[in-house]
């Protein structure tokens, strides 16, 4: 039943001559996969030859204790890449629109 009231919904809009989508980020993740992005370990030297420079370098976070090295940030169209002292720890794809859809809240 509660497909068919989906259904009815999705007929009232596109009716309507509304267009309305929604992207989740898991598939957005997926289709960007193809994007090469620098990968874990490798050296902010590395990631500037490879990738060139990049759009925003954002300042240290962190560092004050050893449980807690300094982070940085650097922008890329498209993505950005955090690093642990000098070292890539992730390449996140940017957030493409506002009607992009993340995990729900935990309640």
């Amino acid at each position: 039943m509660k497909s068919m009231t989906s259904l009815a919904a999705l007929a009232a809009l596109l009716l309507a001559g509304t267009a309305y989508a929604d992207t989740l980020l898991v598939d957005r993740v997926a289709r960007s996969a193809d994007q090469p992005r620098p990968t874990q370990g490798m050296t902010m030297g590395q990631v500037r030859t490879r990738f060139g420079d990049p759009t925003a370098e954002l300042a240290p976070v962190g560092g004050g204790r050893p449980q807690h090295p300094p982070i940085t940030r650097w922008q890329y169209d498209g993505y950005t890449v955090y690093f642990e002292h000098d070292k890539v720890i992730y390449s996140v794809p940017d957030r493409a629109t506002v009607y992009e859809q993340g995990p729900k809240p935990v309640d």
